[in-house]
């Protein structure tokens, strides 16, 4: 078995190669042929310090010249701050391949996940987007949702750091009401415990994705946009069931799985509004662990 770092990882993994692991991973999971463990969590407290390991994965078919696998995702986190380890078994045998430094592939397997929702659910001239947030989850995400539509306007909302993240991108700094009512995509990157925006405000045809939170107890999104919506895509039931305070109060019913929509899609009108919530699963962490170590010629 190897060990391999977040040096390199760093390089053979990008934002494009991540976008699409990911959609071929989900596009799996549609079509029946991968399942995930649901995460797990432990917590506890110590001298002050606030502690929990948390641990998720998933079983994928094999895929071109990528071999079958099962993998696992495990990682602490010691007063909000983590570290991440992903560890692969060859499905043709159960011996133990590779433990992999996840934090750069953490980093940003949520926003290729997110591009692809984008790429599939985003009307295909938006121009807009408004990213909610200044944060390492808000950058990757303005960093990988560029690369599937052609933006002409950014718009960054943050209660710190937006106009410098705003000069970065070349965007503009602005106030909640504004990006909502102006974006053609939205992205919420925050740890927002309360709904960021009036949903009533969001224009018809516009996409938002709500990345932010895999609890229970937070939200980024009110009932008012959930209600307006036409479609609502998340990862994985289960784990929506389980993470998603967003959706605490709309009937999973209404909820589509990403992989389902990949597998099947859907006509979207011109001013239907399309969701996303994302809490990450364990899908996500094992496809792309995969591809680096195929890169790295451990598969």
């Amino acid at each position: 078995m190897q060990l391999i770092t977040e040096a390199q990882v760093a390089t053979v993994l990008d934002a494009d190669t991540a976008r699409l692991a990911l959609r071929e991973a989900f596009l799996q999971h549609g079509r029946g042929r991968a399942q995930v463990l649901a995460r797990h969590r432990a917590t506890a407290t110590q001298d002050g310090h606030a502690l929990a390991i948390s641990a998720m994965g998933a079983i994928l078919d094999a895929d071109g010249d990528l071999p079958a696998v099962l993998g696992t995702k495990v990682y602490s986190s010691r007063n909000g701050r983590y570290h991440f380890l992903v560890s692969l078994f060859s499905a043709a045998t159960g011996a133990a391949l590779a433990t992999l430094e996840a934090n750069e592939f953490t980093r940003l397997r949520t926003a290729a996940a997110t591009a692809v929702a984008t790429d599939l659910l985003a009307l295909p001239d938006a121009k807009t987007l408004a990213v909610f947030g200044a944060g390492i989850q808000a950058r990757a995400h303005a960093e990988a949702l560029v690369r599937v539509r052609g933006f002409e306007r950014v718009l960054v909302c943050a209660r710190s750091g937006a106009e410098a993240f705003a000069a970065e991108l070349g965007g503009e700094s602005v106030d909640a009401a504004t990006a909502a009512a102006e974006a053609d995509v939205i992205v919420t990157a925050t740890r927002s415990a309360t709904p960021l925006f009036d949903g009533g405000l969001v224009k018809p045809g516009a996409f938002v994705a709500a990345v932010g939170s895999s609890t229970r107890t937070a939200r980024e999104l009110d009932d008012t946009l959930l209600a307006r919506a036409a479609l609502i895509a998340v990862e994985w039931r289960t784990a929506a069931e389980l993470e998603a305070g967003d959706l605490v109060n709309c009937p999973p019913a209404r909820w589509t799985e990403l992989g389902e929509l990949l597998a099947s899609p859907r006509l979207r009108g011109p001013r239907d509004i399309a969701v996303y919530k994302s809490v990450g699963i364990g899908l996500e962490d094992v496809a792309l662990a995969r591809v680096v170590a195929r890169r790295l010629g451990v598969l």
